[in-house]
C-alpha cells in the first residue's frame, strides 16, 4: 500500500514498524544475516510487559515474586532474560513497562503494579528499605591484584563462618587474579552472602565448581533463606532441583522475548521444562527429552576400540595414576571427579598432547580434542564460522550435527562476536565434525543453558551410534553425564594432591563409587526418570546409604 514499514535509522541499519507489519515473513527471508525474527504474540501479554531495550528490540513479559523462607529458581536458555529479571529485583534497572522512548518514573512503575503481589515488593525497593545482595554471572569482573581477604572484607560479622562453609581458607592470601575460575566462583558467592542484605540474589552460582562443591553451595544458600527471600538462575538442573523450592519457567525466543510462567513446585516445573510443554497455557515451546531408565551396557560388548596401559603423570605437587583399561565401539565414557584430581590430565595424556611420567601411551586410534578452555586467536577471530566449518562439509554426518546444535543461525557470525555460549557450541560442532576413532570432549556443558546441554547430550549420542566410535566426555554436571554415558571413569584423590583414575565402570558401579566418594544419593522421578538428589538425612537418603545403593536403588 506504499506505508513505509521498514525504514533506515540514523546508524544505517534498519527500523520495522511493530503497527504496520503484518508478519509475512518476507524480510527474514530476505536478510542474508539471519538477523530478523517476526515473532506473533498474544495480545493479553501487552499488559505484562516489563520492559523493553528499544524499537523492535528484546522485551521480557512478567517477574518473579520473591517470598520469605523460600528459594525461587529461574528456569530458561540463555537470552531470554533470567539476568534482566534479577537487574530489577535488585534495583540494579527500573522497568519501562515497554515505553523505552519516555521511561516512566517510580511512581508510575508502582502505579502499574498497584493492587499485584509485586508492589510491596517495589516499593520497598524504591523506598531503599530492601537491600538486595547480587552475585552477578560474570566473576571475572571480581579478577584484580586484591587479596581474598581484603575482597572479603576481613573482620565483618560473617566472615569466619562463610570461609570454614565454602572451603576458601587457603586461598585468603592469593591475588583475585591468579585464582581458578571454581575459587573464583566461591569467593564471589561468599562476598554475596557476607552482606546484611534483605534479599540475595545469584546468577549461576555452580558454574566452574564440581559437583562436591556444587552441592555444598546448594545447601549454604538454602540455609540461607530463612533468613531471607533468594532467588536463583540456576542451568545445572540437579543442583536447581536440590536447591530451590519453587520454580519460575521462562520460555520465548533468544534475543527476542521472554516470559516468566507462573511459580510451580521444583519438580513439577523441571519435568514441565523437559516435556517441553506447558499445559496450563497450551504452550509448546521445546522439543521433549527422555531420560533412559537403564543405560545400555550393550555397547559396552562391542569391538574394542582403545586399549591403553596403567600410567603416572607427576607435576611439582601432584601426581595422577591410571589404571590401564579398554573403551569399545560407539561407547560414551563419562569421567567424573572433583576439580584439580587430574581429569584433563588423563585427557590430554591419552589424546597425545602431553607425554606420561611413568608408562607409555601407544594409541593408534584417530583422536578428536575439544579443550576446557576456549580461546580465540587472532588468526581465526576475524573468520566467520561459515568459513571454519566449511572444510567439513563434505562430510556426510555434518549437516545432521549442525541442524541437532542449532549452528546455521551463527554461520555468518565472526569468531569474535561469539558469546561463551557460543564458542562452546562450535568447539562441540568442530569436535564431532572431525574424522577420528574417539573424541574427546572436556567439559562441553560450561556456558551452555540446561536446553543446549539437551541438545548437544543427543548429539553426541548420535554420532556415536552412527560412526560406531567411541566417546570419552569429563563433565561435571550429573544430569548430562547420566543422559549420554554408557560407562563411567571414576576419579578420586586428594584435590591438588594426587589423583587415581579407575575405570571405565558400568553405570551403577561407577555412580555408586563417585556419590559415595561424594556423599550424596540420588533417585529416579517417576514420571520422567530423571536424576534427583535426596535430600540430606532424608528417609530415602539413609535407606540408601545403608544399602549402599548411592545410585537410584534397584
Amino acid at each position: 500500500m506504499g506505508d513505509e514499514t521498514i525504514t533506515i535509522g540514523e546508524d544505517k541499519k534498519p527500523i520495522i514498524s511493530e503497527e504496520l507489519c503484518i508478519g509475512c515473513g518476507i524480510c527474514v527471508n530476505k536478510c542474508p544475516f539471519n538477523a530478523l525474527k517476526i515473532i506473533n504474540l498474544p495480545e493479553a501479554l501487552k499488559s505484562e510487559l516489563v520492559h523493553q531495550f528499544g524499537p523492535n528490540a528484546f522485551r521480557l513479559y512478567r517477574l518473579p515474586l520473591p517470598q520469605k523462607g523460600r528459594v525461587i529458581g529461574l528456569l530458561g536458555k540463555n537470552g531470554i532474560g533470567k539476568t534482566t529479571a534479577l537487574k530489577i529485583l535488585s534495583g540494579e534497572m527500573k522497568p519501562n513497562l515497554g515505553n523505552y522512548e519516555t521511561p516512566p518514573d517510580w511512581k508510575q512503575v508502582l502505579l502499574h503494579y498497584k493492587g499485584t503481589e509485586l508492589y510491596n515488593y517495589l516499593k520497598l525497593l524504591t523506598e531503599h528499605k530492601i537491600k538486595p545482595s547480587f552475585k552477578n554471572q560474570y566473576i571475572t569482573e571480581l579478577e584484580s591484584e586484591k587479596k581474598v581477604k581484603d575482597l572479603l572484607e576481613h573482620g565483618s560479622k560473617r566472615f569466619d563462618e562463610f570461609v570454614k562453609k565454602l572451603e576458601i581458607e587457603a586461598i585468603l592470601d592469593k591475588p583475585l587474579n591468579e585464582l581458578s575460575g571454581g575459587d573464583l566462583q566461591r569467593v564471589a558467592i561468599a562476598k554475596t552472602l557476607m552482606k546484611e542484605a534483605s534479599i540475595y540474589l545469584f546468577d549461576e552460582p555452580s558454574s566452574y565448581l564440581d559437583i562436591y562443591q556444587r552441592l555444598k553451595i546448594a545447601k549454604v544458600i538454602r540455609g540461607f533463606a530463612k533468613e531471607a527471600p533468594v532467588v536463583v538462575v540456576e542451568h545445572d538442573l540437579a543442583v536447581l532441583d536440590f536447591l530451590a523450592d519453587q520454580i519460575h519457567l521462562i520460555y520465548g525466543s533468544a534475543g527476542a522475548y521472554g516470559i516468566i510462567t507462573n511459580l510451580y513446585p521444583q519438580r513439577h516445573a523441571i519435568n514441565t521444562y523437559l516435556s517441553g510443554w506447558l499445559k496450563e497455557e497450551n504452550v509448546r515451546f521445546a522439543e521433549p527429552f527422555k531420560f533412559i531408565i537403564h543405560p545400555s551396557a550393550v555397547r559396552s560388548y562391542n569391538k574394542p576400540l582403545i586399549n591403553y596401559s596403567t600410567f603416572a603423570k607427576a607435576y611439582d605437587g601432584f601426581r595422577l595414576e591410571v589404571k590401564g583399561s579398554t573403551i569399545h565401539q560407539g561407547e560414551v565414557v563419562g569421567v567424573l571427579g572433583p576439580n584439580a584430581i587430574g581429569k584433563t590430565t588423563f585427557v590430554k595424556t591419552l589424546a597425545g598432547i602431553i607425554e606420561p611420567t611413568e608408562g607409555k601411551i601407544e594409541l593408534k586410534a584417530k583422536v578428536s580434542y575439544k579443550p576446557q578452555y576456549l580461546k580465540k586467536t587472532s588468526k581465526t577471530s576475524q573468520h566467520t564460522v561459515g568459513e571454519l566449518i566449511s572444510s567439513f562439509q563434505s562430510e556426510v554426518l555434518s549437516s545432521e550435527i549442525l541442524h541437532r546444535l542449532n549452528i546455521d543461525p551463527l554461520m555468518e557470525r565472526s569468531l569474535s562476536e561469539l558469546s561463551g555460549g557460543e564458542l562452546q557450541t562450535i568447539a562441540i560442532a568442530l569436535c564431532l565434525l572431525r574424522e577420528a576413532d574417539i573424541y574427546m570432549l572436556d567439559e562441553p556443558s560450561s556456558y551452555l543453558d540446561s536446553s543446549q546441554r539437551l541438545q548437544v547430550a543427543k548429539s553426541i549420542t548420535w554420532t556415536m551410534e552412527k560412526r560406531s566410535k567411541a566417546a570419552l566426555v569429563v563433565d561435571h554436571d550429573v544430569y548430562f553425564i547420566d543422559m549420554i554415558a554408557d560407562s563411567l571413569m571414576v576419579f578420586s584423590g586428594e584435590p591438588s594432591k594426587y589423583g587415581i583414575g579407575e575405570g571405565p565402570f558400568d553405570m551403577r558401579r561407577g555412580m555408586n563409587m563417585f556419590l559415595k566418594e561424594v556423599r550424596v544419593t540420588f533417585r529416579r522421578d517417576q514420571e520422567t526418570h530423571r536424576p534427583r538428589v535426596n535430600k540430606p538425612d532424608s528417609r530415602l537418603d539413609r535407606e540408601q546409604r545403608e544399602c549402599g545403593e548411592y545410585y537410584y536403588p534397584r
